[in-house]
């Protein structure tokens, strides 16, 4: 018969921490897309910021866009990005191979909103003495 597993009572502020993500200022930047594999790159942002973007298709078109999702595949034709247009509700897909310009024109809505600005704040609180520390996030604007 096996013994029951005993559990200790686990300290949080004791537990390791891992590092997140460096952040990388991307607001205003227009990337050179010179070559697929920088056409790539830059996407590969675009999924992770966390703002609008503008999308400035080979057609000519250009919109405002919040890229949610992405496929790559072998070639740039068979890659696409999917995102919500600023002015249509539905949401939108299109080939890397039909991209021409991409421009991180909207706000970074991440920047100053990280998990360790938060655990530096419940640190900040519980070093001053607070209980009941709730941390909670900031506005988004």
């Amino acid at each position: 018969m096996s013994q029951p597993m005993q559990h200790s009572a686990v300290d949080v502020d004791e537990l390791e921490v891992v590092d997140g993500r460096a952040y990388e200022n991307l607001e205003g930047w227009v990337p050179t897309l010179a070559s697929d594999e920088e056409l790539r790159e830059a996407l590969e942002k675009a999924f992770d910021y966390r703002g609008d973007i503008s999308l400035t298709f080979k057609n000519g078109e250009r919109v405002e866009a919040y890229v949610f999702n992405r496929q790559t595949g072998d070639s740039l034709a068979n890659s696409y990005v999917q995102y919500f247009a600023a002015n249509a509700p539905d949401r939108r897909k299109v080939s890397y191979a039909d991209i021409a310009r991409i421009e991180f024109t909207g706000k970074d809505r991440a920047v100053g909103k990280h998990w360790e600005a938060w655990v530096k704040k419940y640190y900040e609180k519980k070093a001053a003495g607070e209980t009941n520390i709730a941390l909670h996030p900031e506005a988004l604007d």
